[in-house]
């Protein structure tokens, strides 16, 4: 049975032939590959969020193919080998988990973190939140700053507190649009997203998941409601905003009850 390195290795001899061989492979770039790694990275994220395995096993594999194309060319660059990419990640793995490869205790995945974070700050970096990208969404974004000031013990006990920050926020972004400053209420539409996705962090949900999830339902039930409308010979535009709830109600139910 073929084994994982010999698999590994026949995806580097097929990226080197194709970077050879290939017009269109031959002409990329680290910055044409760019938009195409983060357009596979969400149909990832797609599968990941269906639970379809099949399409999580193909989408890792196009991320697989990815990291060796870039690997490629930084090799064709002189800049770094796959090799290196491998062993990097490698110890620095070893180097951030001293409670596996080393004589350091924990109590349990939170203190693992902690620990991560810590050792992080001693490799250079200047903050805890330095490691958080740019140009992550700012959902996921929220979450990621979140999680990483937690192992600082930046972090509210309760999640009763949380909610109680939810509400505070609520007040003042009632107060902003009282004053029809525009600036102003979307700084605290900001702030009552920020605390809604901290919320969520203490009732153990993903906001970003819970979001799509809504996502999915409104694209289903629209469609749905286009499709009755049409059946009805109707377009949506033309009818009334109470017609058109009525019809939404309609469709939710019809869909609720599994018909």
């Amino acid at each position: 049975m073929e084994n994982t390195a010999t698999a590994f290795m026949r995806l580097v001899t097929i990226m080197d032939e194709l970077r050879e061989k290939c017009p269109w492979d031959k002409k990329q770039t680290i910055e044409s590959l760019r938009h195409l790694t983060i357009e596979e990275t969400y149909e990832l994220t797609d599968a990941i969020s269906a639970n379809d395995w099949n399409g999580i096993k193909e989408e890792l594999g196009d991320l697989l193919l990815h990291i060796v194309f870039y690997a490629k060319i930084g090799n064709e660059k002189n800049e770094f080998t796959l090799q290196e990419v491998i062993n990097g990640v490698c110890e620095k793995l070893i180097v951030r988990h001293p409670h596996v490869y080393g004589d350091v205790t924990v109590s349990g995945e939170e203190e693992v973190k902690q620990n991560w974070e810590k050792i992080k700050l001693k490799e250079g970096k200047k903050s805890v939140l330095g490691g958080v990208p740019k140009s992550l969404p700012s959902m996921v974004k929220a979450i990621r700053l979140q999680e990483k000031s937690k192992q600082v013990g930046f972090e509210w006990e309760h999640a009763s507190q949380v909610w109680n920050k939810v509400e505070e926020e609520i007040k003042e972004l009632q107060e902003a649009v009282s004053t029809g400053q525009v600036s102003d209420m979307e700084d605290e539409l900001g702030d009552v997203f920020f605390s809604l996705v901290n919320y969520a962090r203490f009732l153990e949900i993903d906001a970003e998941h819970a979001l799509e999830k809504t996502n999915k339902k409104f694209i289903h039930r629209f469609t749905e409601m286009e499709k009755e409308a049409t059946a009805q010979q109707k377009f949506l535009q033309d009818m009334t905003l109470e017609e058109m709830d009525a019809l939404w109600n309609q469709i939710k139910a019809k869909l609720a009850s599994g018909l």
